[in-house]
Formats: C-alpha cells, structure tokens, sequence
C-alpha cells in the first residue's frame, strides 16, 4: 500500500512541488559547432524519399488487407497495414512537430496535419505540449508528457495495446476543443493566439471521423473503419512498446537527459517504424537535429553517455522490476551511471541525484 504523501502530484496547474533550476543548467555533450550544422541540416529529398516509401508500403498493404477480405488472410494483412498506419504515423508526427525532417516549411505542416489526423492527435495543441517536454524533461510539475508517473499505472500499460488510454484521452481533448474548451493544463502552455488553430482542427478531425463512421453504418459494413480511424487502434501497439523504452522507470527531477533518457540499439524494421526515435537520448540533447541524422550524433557522444541498450528486450529487463518496484515505493527510480571519462553533470543534477536516491 502506498503512502498517500508519497505520490507526487504531476499536473501543471496548480502545483507547487516543481524542482526549481536554471535551464542552463541541462548538461549538453560537447560537439563542435561545424559538425553540429551539419547534422542539424535538413533534407527534403531524404525526407521526402523516406515518407513516400512509407506511403506507397502502406498504401501496398491496404490494397492486399482489401483483397484479403473475407478471408482469413484479413488478419495478417490488416494487421501489418495497421502497424504501417498507427505506429508509423505517431512517430512520424512527432517529427514533423520538431518541424525537422524537411526544409519546405509547409511540407512539414502538412503531413503534421495529416500524421496528427492518423494518431487522432491534434498539432496544435501537442505542439505546444511537447515544447514544454522538452524545455523540462521529466520535471514533475512543468513536463505534461510524462507517460510513466509513480506508481505506474500498469492498467494503462495494458490498455495502451490497443491504443485504448491514449485513444480515450485525445477524443475526450478533441471533445473538448470542438466547444472551445481547454484543460487548466493546457491552457497554461498553449498560446492564446493559437487557441483557434486548436479547436479548428479538433472539430475537422472528428468531422472526418464521424462522416467514416457514418459511411460504416450506411454500408452496414465496419470495413471503412478499418481503413481509417481503427488502425489507429489496433496498429499502435508497436509504437507504444516501442515509446516505453524512453524514460520509464529513470530519474525524475534531474536536469541531464543522460540520467532520464535511454537509447536503444534497434533492428532496421523498428528503426524505420520508429523514425529512428530509438536514438532517444540524441534527441531530446539535440531536438533540431533530423530523424535521419541521430544515428551519426550517437556515434558523436555516445562516449560521453550511458552506454546504449542492446535491443528492446534488454531495456525491459531494466524496466518491468523497475515498475513494479516503483508499484510499492514510488520513490525507486533506475540510476544510471556514465562512463568513465564522461563529463560531469551540472552540480544541481548531481545534488538532485543524490537527494532523490533511496537509501
């Protein structure tokens, strides 16, 4: 049983349990300034090639989950054209919320509009979000992204399988914004001016969604949910087990992402589904630096970093103890040590780590 006090409060509003530090305080791995223009340079023909081979795989295997139907080759088929759909297109908005895989500004805009509609997730309000995420990186308190408080909520671990917490939550926020509402969260980071831009896009989403499912009910057929709106259900599941890698169950509160952020060597399949996302660390150290860039800013630092995880099956050997402990003593988090020769943290991240460590 866990002691009421013990459970931290992790909303914005309203709280007054934030660690207090200067944001210069974040360590940043040393990499001269040449090398750091060349790998935060931008490329529409590389972004561009990637996201039409994604697009035509994924249109491949609509075509074959449609002439799969009514048969049980439907179930193989419709599931990898869900992974193509759901998971890819959740990191894929993510990046173009970084605004880094192209030049052309509007490129990124719009296939962040598109990506946004195929996670159910809305670009304006998670752009401001995720800003937010990165200026304070699991700072409770000020980071409204932190996918695992303590305790962990393993239910909504399980459900995220089929996308079912996450899925709820962005609905009940598109809900919301259709009648010009916003959280007391959300409109502490989200900009007046932007608030428009917000309830414009939640009311076309579910305008789409509701027109698909109308075409359903019409046709008596579940079939175009299948194409659009469900995969994004039961295709997510990769993504999901894919994101838990990035800070569950590492420190809070301390300002070094080497301390609360992993890197994890992945196979070519999930690193593309992935947009190379795996290469955590890099980049939340460097959020400007493109998708296609981080596995060379890893070779860059990786000295001067916590060595990277050999696959995901070797990250969640440190994870699942790590959540159940944190299930009974919530104030348990994984240390992890840097290697020899690395640069020391700021004094702050050092005497947080120190205070924050259970005996």
């Amino acid at each position: 049983m866990n002691d009421p006090q013990s459970i931290r409060n992790y909303r914005l509003a309203g709280n007054q349990g934030v660690v207090n530090y200067d944001h210069e305080e974040w360590y940043v791995c040393d990499v001269s300034r040449k090398r750091m223009k060349q790998l935060m340079r931008r490329s529409d023909s590389v972004a561009f090639q990637s996201y039409i081979f994604w697009l035509a795989t994924l249109f491949a295997a609509g075509v074959l989950a449609f002439m799969s139907l009514g048969s049980w080759w439907a179930l193989p088929a419709f599931l990898i054209y869900g992974v193509l759909y759901g998971s890819c297109s959740e990191s894929r908005f993510h990046e173009c919320l970084h605004g880094t895989p192209f030049r052309w500004r509007l490129a990124n805009e719009f296939f962040l509009i598109v990506f946004g509609f195929m996670s159910l997730k809305n670009p304006y309000l998670w752009r401001w979000s995720h800003a937010r995420h990165h200026t304070d990186t699991i700072i409770v308190g000020r980071d409204p992204e932190i996918a695992f408080p303590r305790p962990p909520d393993v239910l909504g671990m399980a459900m995220n399988l089929l996308h079912l917490k996450t899925g709820i939550i962005e609905l009940q926020r598109a809900f919301r914004a259709c009648f010009g509402q916003l959280s007391e969260d959300e409109i502490l980071y989200v900009p007046k001016d932007e608030r428009g831009r917000v309830y414009l896009h939640a009311r076309i989403q579910l305008g789409v969604l509701t027109g698909v499912s109308l075409f359903s009910v019409y046709t008596g057929s579940i079939v175009p949910l299948l194409f659009v709106g469900l995969p994004t259900f039961y295709g997510s599941f990769v993504h999901h087990l894919l994101a838990a890698t990035q800070h569950a169950g590492l420190a809070e509160d301390i300002p070094d992402h080497r301390l609360n952020t992993r890197t994890v060597y992945l196979n070519p399949v999930f690193s593309f589904i992935y947009s190379n996302m795996n290469y955590h660390l890099e980049h939340h150290m460097f959020p400007m630096v493109p998708f296609y860039a981080l596995p060379a800013l890893h070779e860059e630092i990786k000295a001067d970093c916590p060595p990277a995880y050999r696959g995901v099956i070797a990250a969640y050997k440190e994870m699942i103890p790590a959540l159940l402990r944190q299930m009974r003593d919530p104030q348990y988090f994984v240390r992890r040590e840097l290697p020899q020769g690395a640069g020391e943290p700021h004094p702050t991240a050092v005497k947080l780590q120190q205070v924050l460590t259970p005996a």
